[in-house]
Protein backbone atom coordinates (compact mmCIF):
# COMPACT_ATOMS: atom_id res chain seq x y z
CA UNK A 1 0.00 0.00 0.00
CA UNK A 2 2.83 2.38 0.92
CA UNK A 3 4.47 1.66 -2.43
CA UNK A 4 1.25 2.44 -4.32
CA UNK A 5 0.80 5.68 -2.36
CA UNK A 6 4.37 6.70 -3.16
CA UNK A 7 3.82 6.06 -6.88
CA UNK A 8 0.60 8.09 -6.89
CA UNK A 9 2.28 10.91 -4.98
CA UNK A 10 5.23 10.94 -7.37
CA UNK A 11 2.96 10.93 -10.43
CA UNK A 12 0.89 13.79 -8.97
CA UNK A 13 3.97 15.89 -8.21
CA UNK A 14 5.33 15.18 -11.68
CA UNK A 15 2.05 16.27 -13.26
CA UNK A 16 1.95 19.48 -11.21
CA UNK A 17 5.55 20.22 -12.18
CA UNK A 18 4.67 19.78 -15.84
CA UNK A 19 1.69 22.11 -15.48
CA UNK A 20 3.91 24.70 -13.81
CA UNK A 21 6.58 24.54 -16.54
CA UNK A 22 4.09 24.58 -19.39
CA UNK A 23 2.01 27.30 -17.77
CA UNK A 24 5.09 29.46 -17.23
CA UNK A 25 6.10 29.03 -20.85
CA UNK A 26 2.51 29.70 -21.94
CA UNK A 27 2.31 32.96 -20.01
CA UNK A 28 5.60 34.00 -21.56
CA UNK A 29 4.08 33.57 -25.01
CA UNK A 30 1.04 35.70 -24.17
CA UNK A 31 2.33 39.21 -24.66
CA UNK A 32 1.17 42.65 -25.67
CA UNK A 33 2.53 42.15 -29.18
CA UNK A 34 0.08 42.64 -32.02
CA UNK A 35 -0.10 39.12 -33.43
CA UNK A 36 -1.91 38.08 -36.63
CA UNK A 37 -5.50 36.87 -36.16
CA UNK A 38 -6.19 33.26 -35.29
CA UNK A 39 -8.66 30.97 -33.52
CA UNK A 40 -9.16 31.06 -29.76
CA UNK A 41 -6.46 29.11 -27.91
CA UNK A 42 -7.11 26.60 -25.15
CA UNK A 43 -4.85 26.61 -22.08
CA UNK A 44 -1.81 24.31 -22.33
CA UNK A 45 -2.63 22.79 -25.73
CA UNK A 46 -3.32 25.99 -27.65
CA UNK A 47 -4.78 25.10 -31.07
CA UNK A 48 -3.52 21.53 -31.34
CA UNK A 49 -7.06 20.17 -31.03
CA UNK A 50 -7.96 21.93 -34.28
CA UNK A 51 -5.31 19.97 -36.19
CA UNK A 52 -6.49 16.55 -35.00
CA UNK A 53 -10.14 16.91 -35.98
CA UNK A 54 -10.07 13.98 -38.38
CA UNK A 55 -8.75 15.96 -41.34
CA UNK A 56 -5.18 16.07 -42.58
CA UNK A 57 -3.30 19.01 -41.00
CA UNK A 58 -2.80 20.92 -44.27
CA UNK A 59 -6.54 20.62 -44.96
CA UNK A 60 -7.39 21.87 -41.46
CA UNK A 61 -4.97 24.78 -41.80
CA UNK A 62 -6.45 25.71 -45.17
CA UNK A 63 -9.96 25.68 -43.73
CA UNK A 64 -8.92 27.85 -40.76
CA UNK A 65 -7.14 30.28 -43.11
CA UNK A 66 -10.40 30.89 -44.98
CA UNK A 67 -11.87 32.08 -41.69
CA UNK A 68 -8.93 33.97 -40.17
CA UNK A 69 -6.95 35.06 -43.23
CA UNK A 70 -3.78 34.10 -45.12
CA UNK A 71 -1.55 35.30 -42.26
CA UNK A 72 -2.75 33.34 -39.23
CA UNK A 73 -1.38 32.87 -35.72
CA UNK A 74 -1.68 29.55 -33.89
CA UNK A 75 -0.32 28.17 -30.64
CA UNK A 76 0.82 24.54 -30.82
CA UNK A 77 1.54 23.60 -27.23
CA UNK A 78 4.25 26.06 -26.23
CA UNK A 79 5.21 26.92 -29.82
CA UNK A 80 4.03 30.17 -31.40
CA UNK A 81 3.24 29.35 -35.02
CA UNK A 82 2.56 31.45 -38.11
CA UNK A 83 0.56 29.91 -40.98
CA UNK A 84 1.02 31.30 -44.50
CA UNK A 85 -1.76 30.51 -46.99
CA UNK A 86 -1.57 32.96 -49.91
CA UNK A 87 0.98 33.88 -52.61
CA UNK A 88 1.20 37.45 -51.30
CA UNK A 89 2.03 36.37 -47.75
CA UNK A 90 4.42 33.68 -49.03
CA UNK A 91 6.31 36.40 -50.91
CA UNK A 92 6.55 38.45 -47.70
CA UNK A 93 8.03 35.50 -45.81
CA UNK A 94 10.20 33.91 -48.51
CA UNK A 95 11.46 37.03 -50.27
CA UNK A 96 10.84 40.38 -48.56
CA UNK A 97 11.75 39.15 -45.05
CA UNK A 98 13.54 35.95 -46.05
CA UNK A 99 16.62 36.61 -43.91
CA UNK A 100 14.42 36.65 -40.79
CA UNK A 101 12.87 33.29 -41.66
CA UNK A 102 15.90 31.43 -43.02
CA UNK A 103 16.38 29.48 -39.78
CA UNK A 104 14.99 25.94 -39.61
CA UNK A 105 13.17 24.91 -36.44
CA UNK A 106 14.82 22.12 -34.45
CA UNK A 107 12.80 18.97 -33.77
CA UNK A 108 13.71 15.77 -31.96
CA UNK A 109 13.57 13.44 -34.97
CA UNK A 110 15.23 15.73 -37.51
CA UNK A 111 17.97 16.64 -35.03
CA UNK A 112 18.85 12.97 -34.52
CA UNK A 113 18.66 11.74 -38.13
CA UNK A 114 20.54 14.79 -39.50
CA UNK A 115 23.55 14.24 -37.21
CA UNK A 116 22.58 17.06 -34.86
CA UNK A 117 21.38 19.29 -37.70
CA UNK A 118 24.64 19.29 -39.65
CA UNK A 119 23.17 18.46 -43.08
CA UNK A 120 22.00 20.94 -45.71
CA UNK A 121 18.30 20.45 -44.96
CA UNK A 122 18.26 21.15 -41.23
CA UNK A 123 21.52 22.94 -40.43
CA UNK A 124 21.11 26.43 -38.89
CA UNK A 125 21.33 29.38 -41.24
CA UNK A 126 24.87 30.77 -41.27
CA UNK A 127 28.30 30.33 -42.84
CA UNK A 128 28.27 26.53 -42.48
CA UNK A 129 24.91 26.20 -44.26
CA UNK A 130 26.00 28.66 -46.96
CA UNK A 131 29.08 26.54 -47.67
CA UNK A 132 26.98 23.37 -47.90
CA UNK A 133 24.55 24.98 -50.33
CA UNK A 134 27.41 26.40 -52.37
CA UNK A 135 28.91 22.92 -52.73
CA UNK A 136 25.55 21.55 -53.89
CA UNK A 137 24.73 24.33 -56.33
CA UNK A 138 28.21 25.02 -57.71
CA UNK A 139 29.71 21.51 -57.64
CA UNK A 140 27.21 18.68 -57.20
CA UNK A 141 23.99 19.83 -58.87
CA UNK A 142 25.07 21.97 -61.81
CA UNK A 143 23.39 21.59 -65.20
CA UNK A 144 26.54 19.95 -66.54
CA UNK A 145 26.66 17.43 -63.69
CA UNK A 146 22.96 16.60 -63.99
CA UNK A 147 23.36 16.12 -67.75
CA UNK A 148 26.19 13.66 -67.08
CA UNK A 149 23.64 11.36 -65.39
CA UNK A 150 21.54 11.10 -68.56
CA UNK A 151 22.72 7.57 -69.34
CA UNK A 152 21.85 6.43 -65.80
CA UNK A 153 18.33 7.86 -66.11
CA UNK A 154 17.77 6.24 -69.50
CA UNK A 155 19.11 2.83 -68.42
CA UNK A 156 17.05 2.63 -65.23
CA UNK A 157 13.87 3.88 -66.91
CA UNK A 158 14.39 1.33 -69.68
CA UNK A 159 14.62 -1.34 -66.96
CA UNK A 160 11.39 -0.02 -65.45
CA UNK A 161 9.57 -0.11 -68.79
CA UNK A 162 10.78 -3.67 -69.44
CA UNK A 163 9.53 -4.73 -65.99
CA UNK A 164 6.14 -3.14 -66.60
CA UNK A 165 5.88 -4.70 -70.06
CA UNK A 166 6.51 -8.15 -68.57
CA UNK A 167 3.37 -7.58 -66.47
CA UNK A 168 1.34 -6.67 -69.54
CA UNK A 169 -2.42 -6.49 -68.90
CA UNK A 170 -1.99 -7.59 -65.28
CA UNK A 171 -2.66 -5.36 -62.25
CA UNK A 172 0.56 -3.95 -60.79
CA UNK A 173 1.48 -1.80 -57.81
CA UNK A 174 2.70 1.27 -59.71
CA UNK A 175 3.55 3.05 -56.46
CA UNK A 176 6.10 0.38 -55.58
CA UNK A 177 7.53 0.21 -59.12
CA UNK A 178 7.96 3.99 -59.33
CA UNK A 179 9.56 4.17 -55.91
CA UNK A 180 12.08 1.42 -56.72
CA UNK A 181 12.87 2.86 -60.13
CA UNK A 182 13.39 6.39 -58.84
CA UNK A 183 15.58 5.26 -55.96
CA UNK A 184 17.64 3.18 -58.39
CA UNK A 185 18.39 6.29 -60.48
CA UNK A 186 19.26 8.39 -57.46
CA UNK A 187 21.29 5.61 -55.85
CA UNK A 188 23.49 5.23 -58.91
CA UNK A 189 24.07 8.98 -59.00
CA UNK A 190 24.61 9.26 -55.26
CA UNK A 191 26.75 6.16 -54.74
CA UNK A 192 28.33 5.80 -58.17
CA UNK A 193 26.73 2.41 -58.80
CA UNK A 194 24.18 0.05 -57.32
CA UNK A 195 25.90 -0.66 -54.03
CA UNK A 196 25.28 -3.74 -51.92
CA UNK A 197 23.50 -1.72 -49.24
CA UNK A 198 21.06 0.05 -51.58
CA UNK A 199 17.96 -2.03 -50.76
CA UNK A 200 18.67 -1.90 -47.03
CA UNK A 201 19.17 1.86 -47.20
CA UNK A 202 15.88 2.40 -49.07
CA UNK A 203 14.04 0.33 -46.46
CA UNK A 204 15.47 2.16 -43.46
CA UNK A 205 15.00 5.52 -45.18
CA UNK A 206 11.28 4.88 -45.62
CA UNK A 207 11.05 3.90 -41.95
CA UNK A 208 12.89 7.08 -40.97
CA UNK A 209 10.55 9.28 -43.03
CA UNK A 210 7.54 7.72 -41.30
CA UNK A 211 9.01 8.47 -37.86
CA UNK A 212 10.01 12.02 -38.82
CA UNK A 213 6.51 12.67 -40.18
CA UNK A 214 4.78 11.54 -36.99
CA UNK A 215 3.77 13.81 -34.11
CA UNK A 216 6.13 14.28 -31.17
CA UNK A 217 4.81 15.75 -27.93
CA UNK A 218 8.29 16.81 -26.80
CA UNK A 219 8.60 19.13 -29.82
CA UNK A 220 5.47 20.99 -28.79
CA UNK A 221 6.65 21.37 -25.16
CA UNK A 222 10.38 22.25 -25.22
CA UNK A 223 10.42 23.04 -21.49
CA UNK A 224 9.68 19.38 -20.69
CA UNK A 225 11.75 17.66 -23.37
CA UNK A 226 12.15 14.53 -21.26
CA UNK A 227 8.62 13.64 -22.38
CA UNK A 228 10.26 11.96 -25.37
CA UNK A 229 11.85 9.44 -22.99
CA UNK A 230 8.49 8.57 -21.47
CA UNK A 231 6.76 8.26 -24.85
CA UNK A 232 9.55 6.06 -26.22
CA UNK A 233 9.87 8.22 -29.35
CA UNK A 234 13.55 9.01 -28.80
CA UNK A 235 14.39 5.30 -28.48
CA UNK A 236 12.56 4.47 -31.73
CA UNK A 237 14.27 7.24 -33.68
CA UNK A 238 17.74 6.47 -32.31
CA UNK A 239 17.30 2.78 -33.10
CA UNK A 240 16.47 3.53 -36.75
CA UNK A 241 19.24 6.14 -36.92
CA UNK A 242 21.86 3.62 -35.77
CA UNK A 243 20.84 1.31 -38.61
CA UNK A 244 21.04 4.21 -41.08
CA UNK A 245 24.44 5.26 -39.76
CA UNK A 246 25.80 1.72 -40.07
CA UNK A 247 24.65 1.46 -43.69
CA UNK A 248 26.08 4.86 -44.59
CA UNK A 249 29.39 3.97 -42.93
CA UNK A 250 29.56 0.80 -45.04
CA UNK A 251 28.93 2.90 -48.14
CA UNK A 252 31.68 5.36 -47.15
CA UNK A 253 34.10 2.48 -46.56
CA UNK A 254 33.19 1.06 -49.96
CA UNK A 255 33.91 4.46 -51.56
CA UNK A 256 37.27 4.68 -49.83
CA UNK A 257 38.28 1.31 -51.23
CA UNK A 258 37.38 2.47 -54.74
CA UNK A 259 39.28 5.72 -54.28
CA UNK A 260 42.52 3.76 -53.82
CA UNK A 261 42.58 3.14 -57.57
CA UNK A 262 42.61 5.63 -60.41
CA UNK A 263 39.34 4.23 -61.69
CA UNK A 264 37.91 4.68 -58.24
CA UNK A 265 38.86 8.34 -58.27
CA UNK A 266 37.05 8.87 -61.54
CA UNK A 267 34.04 7.00 -60.23
CA UNK A 268 34.09 9.03 -57.04
CA UNK A 269 33.84 12.21 -59.11
CA UNK A 270 30.37 11.10 -60.19
CA UNK A 271 28.99 10.45 -56.72
CA UNK A 272 26.48 12.76 -55.07
CA UNK A 273 26.19 13.14 -51.33
CA UNK A 274 23.89 10.76 -49.48
CA UNK A 275 21.89 13.69 -48.12
CA UNK A 276 20.59 14.49 -51.59
CA UNK A 277 19.70 10.83 -52.14
CA UNK A 278 17.63 10.85 -48.96
CA UNK A 279 15.99 14.18 -49.74
CA UNK A 280 14.96 13.54 -53.33
CA UNK A 281 13.92 9.90 -53.61
CA UNK A 282 10.48 10.01 -52.07
CA UNK A 283 9.43 13.43 -53.38
CA UNK A 284 10.38 12.55 -56.96
CA UNK A 285 8.55 9.21 -57.10
CA UNK A 286 5.48 10.66 -55.34
CA UNK A 287 5.32 13.50 -57.89
CA UNK A 288 5.15 10.97 -60.74
CA UNK A 289 2.63 8.84 -58.82
CA UNK A 290 0.25 11.77 -58.23
CA UNK A 291 0.56 12.86 -61.87
CA UNK A 292 -0.44 9.37 -63.02
CA UNK A 293 -3.29 9.30 -60.48
CA UNK A 294 -4.68 12.62 -61.68
CA UNK A 295 -4.48 11.56 -65.33
CA UNK A 296 -6.29 8.30 -64.60
CA UNK A 297 -8.90 10.33 -62.75
CA UNK A 298 -9.10 12.72 -65.72
CA UNK A 299 -8.84 10.62 -68.92
CA UNK A 300 -9.10 13.77 -71.06
CA UNK A 301 -5.69 14.88 -69.83
CA UNK A 302 -4.24 11.38 -70.26
CA UNK A 303 -5.42 11.24 -73.88
CA UNK A 304 -4.04 14.69 -74.62
CA UNK A 305 -0.70 13.92 -72.98
CA UNK A 306 -0.33 10.75 -74.99
CA UNK A 307 -0.96 12.60 -78.08
CA UNK A 308 11.05 28.07 -41.59
CA UNK A 309 11.63 29.52 -37.83
CA UNK A 310 11.80 33.36 -37.30
CA UNK A 311 15.34 34.54 -36.38
CA UNK A 312 14.44 38.06 -35.19
CA UNK A 313 11.22 39.87 -34.34
CA UNK A 314 9.84 41.52 -37.48
CA UNK A 315 6.64 43.09 -38.77
CA UNK A 316 4.47 41.56 -41.50
CA UNK A 317 1.41 43.47 -42.75
CA UNK A 318 1.32 45.52 -39.56
CA UNK A 319 1.55 42.47 -37.28
CA UNK A 320 4.49 41.74 -34.98
CA UNK A 321 6.05 38.30 -35.44
CA UNK A 322 7.96 37.22 -32.30
CA UNK A 323 11.43 35.73 -32.48
CA UNK A 324 11.53 31.91 -32.78
CA UNK A 325 8.01 31.74 -34.21
CA UNK A 326 7.53 28.50 -36.17
CA UNK A 327 6.66 29.31 -39.80
CA UNK A 328 4.47 26.95 -41.84
CA UNK A 329 4.00 27.88 -45.49
CA UNK A 330 0.99 25.83 -46.59
CA UNK A 331 1.97 25.24 -50.23
CA UNK A 332 -1.05 22.93 -50.61
CA UNK A 333 -3.45 25.77 -49.76
CA UNK A 334 -1.52 28.32 -51.84
CA UNK A 335 -1.74 26.08 -54.89
CA UNK A 336 -5.53 25.97 -54.42
CA UNK A 337 -6.07 29.67 -53.72
CA UNK A 338 -9.22 30.63 -55.66
CA UNK A 339 -8.12 34.28 -55.65
CA UNK A 340 -5.02 33.29 -57.61
CA UNK A 341 -6.21 30.34 -59.71
CA UNK A 342 -9.26 29.84 -61.93
CA UNK A 343 -11.00 26.56 -60.99
CA UNK A 344 -8.35 26.08 -58.32
CA UNK A 345 -9.49 22.56 -57.32
CA UNK A 346 -9.54 21.23 -60.88
CA UNK A 347 -6.69 19.19 -62.35
CA UNK A 348 -6.08 21.28 -65.46
CA UNK A 349 -2.40 21.21 -66.49
CA UNK A 350 -3.18 23.22 -69.63
CA UNK A 351 -3.35 26.29 -67.41
CA UNK A 352 0.46 26.40 -67.57
CA UNK A 353 0.61 26.44 -71.39
CA UNK A 354 1.64 29.87 -72.70
CA UNK A 355 1.80 31.04 -69.09
CA UNK A 356 4.63 33.00 -67.51
CA UNK A 357 4.11 31.17 -64.20
CA UNK A 358 6.92 28.76 -63.38
CA UNK A 359 8.01 26.45 -60.57
CA UNK A 360 11.39 28.04 -59.81
CA UNK A 361 10.38 30.07 -56.77
CA UNK A 362 9.69 33.40 -58.47
CA UNK A 363 5.91 32.95 -58.68
CA UNK A 364 4.73 32.52 -55.12
CA UNK A 365 1.38 31.06 -56.13
CA UNK A 366 3.15 27.87 -57.21
CA UNK A 367 6.09 26.76 -55.07
CA UNK A 368 6.55 22.96 -55.34
CA UNK A 369 10.28 23.37 -54.67
CA UNK A 370 9.89 26.19 -52.15
CA UNK A 371 11.40 29.63 -52.61
CA UNK A 372 13.96 31.97 -51.12
CA UNK A 373 17.20 31.02 -49.40
CA UNK A 374 15.97 27.58 -48.34
CA UNK A 375 14.61 26.60 -51.73
CA UNK A 376 15.31 22.97 -52.67
CA UNK A 377 18.79 22.79 -54.27
CA UNK A 378 17.88 19.54 -56.05
CA UNK A 379 15.44 21.06 -58.54
CA UNK A 380 17.76 20.55 -61.54
CA UNK A 381 18.39 16.94 -60.49
CA UNK A 382 14.79 15.86 -59.88
CA UNK A 383 12.99 17.50 -62.81
CA UNK A 384 14.59 15.36 -65.56
CA UNK A 385 13.65 12.21 -63.61
CA UNK A 386 10.03 13.33 -63.20
CA UNK A 387 9.64 14.45 -66.81
CA UNK A 388 11.39 11.44 -68.36
CA UNK A 389 9.49 8.98 -66.14
CA UNK A 390 6.11 10.42 -67.14
CA UNK A 391 7.10 10.56 -70.80
CA UNK A 392 8.12 6.87 -70.80
CA UNK A 393 5.01 5.75 -68.93
CA UNK A 394 2.64 7.63 -71.24
CA UNK A 395 4.45 6.85 -74.49
CA UNK A 396 4.96 3.13 -73.95
CA UNK A 397 1.67 2.20 -72.31
CA UNK A 398 -2.03 2.82 -72.19
CA UNK A 399 -3.29 2.54 -68.63
CA UNK A 400 -6.45 1.10 -67.15
CA UNK A 401 -7.83 0.72 -63.66
CA UNK A 402 -8.16 -2.88 -62.36
CA UNK A 403 -11.34 -4.84 -61.68
CA UNK A 404 -13.49 -2.75 -63.99
CA UNK A 405 -13.04 0.31 -61.78
CA UNK A 406 -14.21 3.65 -63.21
CA UNK A 407 -12.25 6.89 -63.01
CA UNK A 408 -14.70 8.31 -60.48
CA UNK A 409 -14.06 5.32 -58.22
CA UNK A 410 -10.31 5.97 -57.91
CA UNK A 411 -9.47 6.80 -54.29
CA UNK A 412 -7.47 10.07 -54.19
CA UNK A 413 -7.20 10.22 -50.39
CA UNK A 414 -3.92 11.65 -49.12
CA UNK A 415 -1.72 10.41 -46.29
CA UNK A 416 -0.07 12.69 -43.76
CA UNK A 417 3.69 13.09 -43.96
CA UNK A 418 6.58 15.38 -44.83
CA UNK A 419 5.62 14.66 -48.44
CA UNK A 420 1.88 14.21 -49.06
CA UNK A 421 1.60 10.78 -50.62
CA UNK A 422 -1.38 8.66 -51.62
CA UNK A 423 -3.00 6.87 -48.69
CA UNK A 424 -3.48 3.78 -50.84
CA UNK A 425 -0.89 2.54 -53.34
CA UNK A 426 -1.78 3.12 -56.98
CA UNK A 427 -2.65 -0.16 -58.73
CA UNK A 428 -3.00 -0.01 -62.53
CA UNK A 429 -2.95 -2.28 -65.57
CA UNK A 430 -0.26 -1.43 -68.17
CA UNK A 431 -1.20 -2.12 -71.80
CA UNK A 432 1.87 -1.85 -74.05
CA UNK A 433 1.44 0.20 -77.20
CA UNK A 434 5.02 -0.61 -78.20
CA UNK A 435 4.94 -4.46 -78.29
CA UNK A 436 8.67 -4.75 -78.93
CA UNK A 437 9.22 -4.19 -75.21
CA UNK A 438 7.53 -7.49 -74.37
CA UNK A 439 10.00 -10.36 -74.26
Amino acid sequence: MDGLFSCILFASLLFLYMLYKIGKRWRGNISSQKLPPGPWKLPLIGNMHQLIDGSLPHHSLSRLAKQYGPLMSLQLGEISTLIISSPEMAKQILKTHDINFAQRASFLATNIVSYHSTDIIFSPYGNYWRQLRKICVVELLTSKRVKSFQLIREEELSNLITTLASCSRLPINLTDKLSSGTFAIIARAAFGEKCKEQDAFISVLKETLELVSGPCVADMYPSVKWLDLISGMRHKIEKVFKRTDRILQNIVDEHREKMKTEAGKLQGEEDLVDDIFAGGGETTSISVEWAMSEMLKNPRVMDKAQAEECREMCEINGYEIPKKTLIIVNAWAIGRDSDHWVEAERFYPERFLDSSIDYKGTDFGYIPFGAGRRMCPGILFSLPIIELSLAHLLYNFDWKLPNGMKADDLDMTEAFGITVRRKQDLHLIPIPNNPWHVQ
